[in-house]
């Protein structure tokens, strides 16, 4: 299947990435230059990366099996990354990068105290970690289908390139080469989408005819049903929300930047280059349903079948580079991040050592290796992605929640540790017990973000009233605030 495209395109990538982290791998000795790139990006690199840091698997297959039975409506999982895009350049980025933390752990620290520093990081490794293997997953499947080799040897060769893609000189590293992506993927879609418009046997009206004959017209629609539009719609844009808006994965970036200002400067840019590839991918999906011969495939081959089939050679090796690139920008980005948890807030804390540049960098690197060596072991033996992501985006409820009280209202430990052990429970009960069922909520049994966010403000709220603590950290004085920073970066 095209396997002379494939190899072309995956030399590509590979001479790419030991370009671009050769020639930058020079800078990464300076303070904080692996993990956050010394503190240095302008608003350019920033939004490319921020686009593309929540970009991968769930943009690209997700997006194909939700079109498939979801239709038009499976655009709210781009929705909700755009207007995640707009909370965190405009509020929640701009605030880390003003406390000038390095992790989300050292900020909870400096709201609730000590045990937020081994608690959080506990908590999400394992949940980002099971992300990356999400992606890996996409990456093995795209090779399988491609190829013809197993889910298993695809995934091995996504793990050498994400490795690859972020080792070599770290966040440096996957911002330039994010950008070369950006511009591929941009180029190869939209020669893609102009070629594919040509060869459709009934073009783009067809493919909507096809759904009004099959009497599902709501397929056409971003408003779906009425059950999609609750349960997965409005679900997903807050679980997106609810993960991401205070997540390691994209306040990262954020810390990176020179300043706060870059963080706000960066907002439209990022929203632009993240929102229209979800619009690409539920075209071609939907197309790919349309269409008898592809059809016949399923979800998962449909629309990879189809633009193999339709597409000239270089516009296919357009496409796969296009989405090559996304998927290991994504990977890249969490691989790092789970390596940054790891490094600074339970390595460094743990054996209280204040490690140079390049000590701090042997433990990234060795940290990223290890996840991504366990990751290509669970990869091939995932449930499916939409499925995976749901329950995993619930978790960071609580951490949010209690993260805004604890920067604009009061900061209580106690309330920060029961609210959070409460609200993983019910995630817990929600997902493996007939706890919905039971309470009359059948339709919502997958959308975990509703009973992990409404127990979290509950309990958080509740409890941070009653609860004895100290004044939230933006109602601070400055010189309280310079000190509180301080005490927590010692710590």
């Amino acid at each position: 299947m095209k396997l002379g495209i494939l190899l072309a395109v995956l030399a590509f990538e590979f001479l790419c990435i030991i370009v671009v982290g050769w020639y930058l791998n020079k800078q990464e000795n300076k303070q904080d230059g692996f993990l956050l790139a010394g503190r240095s990006l302008n608003w350019q690199l920033l939004s490319i990366t921020l686009a593309l840091s929540i970009l991968g698997t769930p943009h690209i297959y997700g997006m194909f099996e939700m079109a498939w039975f979801m239709g038009a409506a499976s655009l709210w999982f781009g929705f909700g990354c755009s207007i995640l895009l707009v909370v965190v350049c405009v509020f929640t980025g701009r605030w880390v990068r003003r406390l000038n933390v390095s992790s989300m752990p050292e900020l909870m620290h400096m709201l609730f105290g000590e045990k937020m520093r081994l608690i959080l990081p506990s908590v999400m490794i394992p949940i980002i970690w099971a992300v990356m293997t999400l992606e890996l997953q996409g990456m093995g499947i795209s090779f399988a289908l491609m190829t013809g080799v197993t889910v298993e040897q695809g995934v091995y060769l996504g793990a050498i390139l994400g490795v690859l893609y972020v080792c070599l000189s770290g966040l440096n590293q996957v911002v330039w080469l994010n950008i070369i992506n950006a511009v591929i993927k941009y180029v190869g879609l939209a020669v893609a989408t102009i070629l594919l418009t040509k060869r459709l046997p009934l073009g783009w009206e067809g493919v909507s005819q096809y759904f009004i004959d099959q009497g599902q017209p709501w397929m056409l629609s971003i408003w779906g049903t009425p059950q999609i539009l609750i349960s997965f719609g409005m679900s997903t844009v807050i679980a997106i929300l609810v993960n991401h808006s205070l997540g390691q994965q994209l306040m990262q970036p954020c810390m990176a930047a020179k300043n706060d200002r870059v963080v706000a400067n960066s907002m439209w840019m990022a929203v632009i280059v993240n929102g229209m590839l979800a619009v690409f991918t539920i075209a071609m999906g939907l197309a790919a349903k349309s269409i008898p011969e592809f059809h016949a495939l399923g979800p998962k081959m449909a629309a990879i079948a189809m633009l193999l089939e339709y597409l000239p050679n270089f516009a296919i090796a357009l496409v796969l580079a296009a989405f090559f690139g996304s998927m290991l920008s994504g990977f890249s980005i969490i691989a790092l991040v789970t390596s940054t948890l790891f490094t600074k807030d339970i390595f460094a804390y743990t054996s209280n050592k204040c490690m140079s540049p390049t000590e701090e960098n042997r433990v990234a690197r060795i940290t990223i290796i290890v996840f991504c060596l366990l990751a290509t072991i669970v990869a091939p033996i995932l449930p499916p992605i939409v499925t995976a992501i749901n329950w995993l985006f619930s978790w960071p409820a609580p951490i949010m929640v209690m993260c805004l009280i604890g920067l604009f209202w009061k900061r209580s430990t106690t309330a920060a540790i029961t609210t959070m052990f409460a609200a993983w429970i019910v995630n817990m009960l929600w997902s493996f017990t007939s706890l919905p069922a039971a309470i009359g909520l059948e339709m919502l049994t997958t959308a975990n973000v509703y009973a992990t966010l409404s127990v979290s403000i509950v309990v958080g709220v509740l409890m941070t009233a009653f609860c004895e603590g100290k004044p939230g950290i933006f109602k601070l004085s400055e010189p309280a605030l310079t000190q509180e920073k301080d005490e927590a970066a010692q710590a």
